[in-house]
């Protein structure tokens, strides 16, 4: 009698385990995934999942085996701050007018919903740290976007003394937005140029970017213990945007004989004047010469290089703490990754360094989704992708309503693409840049990249068109649209299928 009760008590016992699993399975599948993003300042596809021989980029690449890695992705403007109002808004800069630094998107679209705003207002926890919005040249950063006050961190960073001489650089005070708090600054050409690089040998947090890792670490381990409060977590990190200054371990995995030096360093035959680009940023830093066109030295040009890929490995090592202990925590099964550059970097091609062109080099950035569960792992796509596609595929991977603005919503959600990478949601990319009263609207297909150059105030000027074909001629050595007017209408039209671009900021 006893032996039949002490087995009544068992299976009741074991369909009491089993229902308790059955119940707990449920609320982990109903459960809301966690988004990390993973934003990175000047990153172009130097990298070795995009085929970079010479990039060491172990962590960027570890991370793109676990999802899908989009291999024709372009930001929307190469320009840092209008191209991260491009993530944020879900909307290009020919829709809103935000093109240039000092414009708030508030004071156009007080009543944005962000991306980030959109997912705490759908019960996440929200958090920032780093380099997320442009902080700096006149912008702040948006705090209605987060639950908790953002985490910042410094872009321009020293640590030789020889590096500034003990003064305030041109740089450190446009990122510091000197010139609100401090009366009576000099001019900017009038300031003092900060080093272009420095290599010594201290610690990772020695560094801004070390200290965000060390952070998103800390917060990670706070946020895991309330499983039950799904998190979006944007992680900014610095570098490689200059000043390229690194902890000398990472310059040491470089042999500088080995880098890629420019193979092109001519401005495109027949190319107009508004499409080229010589000195601006980099200029703002010594030894770089003020007064030559970009056309340095050969070792100048080799260090520049170096301290590009030392930068992005430095970078890399601490992004890839972040994913370590993402996954130590357990949390990486439902977390959403996603790596995003927010534009290309030349680096000589064209004479050319730092980005603020339409060129190939200054637009084509790395984008990866890892979704568990959705994108298969180590898959590659060459869908073309763009910044604003971020928004809208966050939001379907999280299971939440496509979003409406009230700002414009450009995007397009990848998310049929995550799950099968020869699908297509569209067939070409669309960007723009204005530069000596013209703006510059560009479209891309996978062969071929035309630029129509229209005059913002005066509408008597030639429209000026470039086309490039980047099977016959990689490098951009010609501008070929007189020899190809059929080419050019045929992406002309693809160019008039979308609204007409503002040319400032208005509601």
């Amino acid at each position: 009698m006893k032996i039949e009760l002490n087995q009544k008590k068992a299976r009741v016992f074991t369909l009491l385990i089993i229902a308790i699993c059955l119940v707990g399975n449920l609320c982990s599948q109903n459960q809301k995934p966690n988004v990390l993003l993973l934003l990175v300042d000047d990153l172009k596809p130097t990298l070795g999942v995009y085929g970079d021989p010479v990039a060491k980029s172990p962590n960027i690449d570890r991370l793109a085996d676990r999802g899908m890695t989009f291999t024709n992705a372009y930001c929307n403007q190469a320009v840092c701050m209008a191209s991260r109002y491009n993530l944020m808004l879900g909307a290009r800069s020919t829709s809103t007018g935000f093109y240039h630094f000092g414009k708030e998107f508030r004071d156009v679209y007080p009543d944005a919903v962000t991306l980030p705003q959109y997912f705490k207002n759908s019960g996440y926890h929200v958090e920032s740290m780093g380099k997320v919005y442009h902080i700096g040249h006149g912008n702040m950063n948006d705090e209605a976007s987060w639950s908790i006050p953002h985490h910042k961190e410094k872009v321009i960073e020293y640590l030789l003394p020889e590096s500034t001489n003990g003064q305030l650089t041109r740089e450190e005070a446009f990122f510091q937005n000197s010139r609100k708090y401090i009366k009576g600054l000099p001019k900017n050409k009038e300031m003092p140029r900060g080093a272009a690089w420095e290599s010594p040998d201290v610690l990772d947090d020695a560094y801004a970017d070390g200290r965000v890792a060390s952070h998103a670490i800390y917060r990670l381990r706070q946020l895991v213990k309330q499983p039950d409060q799904p998190f979006f977590m944007a992680v900014g990190f610095a570098r490689p945007h200059l000043p390229f200054c690194a902890p000398k371990k990472y310059w040491d995995l470089y042999n500088p004989e080995a880098l890629p030096m420019p193979v092109n360093e001519a401005h495109p035959k027949d190319a107009p004047s508004c499409a080229l680009k010589r000195k601006g940023e980099i200029t703002q830093f010594f030894p770089v010469p003020e007064d030559e066109n970009g056309l340095y030295d050969e070792d100048l040009k080799r260090k520049l290089i170096h301290g590009y890929y030392a930068s992005m490995s430095y970078m890399d090592a601490q992004l890839g703490r972040v994913i370590d202990e993402l996954e130590r925590l357990g949390l990486d099964e439902n977390t959403i990754v996603v790596l995003w550059g927010d534009h290309g970097w030349h680096l000589g091609d064209h004479g050319t360094w730092t980005k603020h062109t339409n060129f190939e080099q200054a637009t084509r950035i790395p984008i990866v989704f890892v979704a568990p569960g959705v994108a298969k792992k180590g898959a590659k796509s060459e869908q073309l992708a763009e910044t604003v596609d971020i928004y809208p595929t966050l939001a379907e991977l999280a299971g939440l309503d496509r979003p409406e603005g009230p700002q414009p919503i450009d995007g397009a959600s990848l998310v049929p693409v995550l799950r099968n990478g020869e699908e297509r949601v569209r067939d070409h990319a669309y960007h723009a840049y204005i530069k000596q009263g013209y703006l510059g609207e560009a479209i891309r297909t996978s062969q071929y990249r035309m630029v129509r150059w229209t005059h913002t105030k005066d509408t008597d000027k030639e429209v000026l068109y470039e086309l490039y074909d980047y099977i016959s001629d990689p490098h951009e050595t010609r501008n070929w649209a007189v020899e190809n007017p059929d080419k050019v209408a045929t992406l002309e039209k693809m160019l008039k299928s979308h609204p007409k671009a503002k040319i400032k900021p208005e509601k």
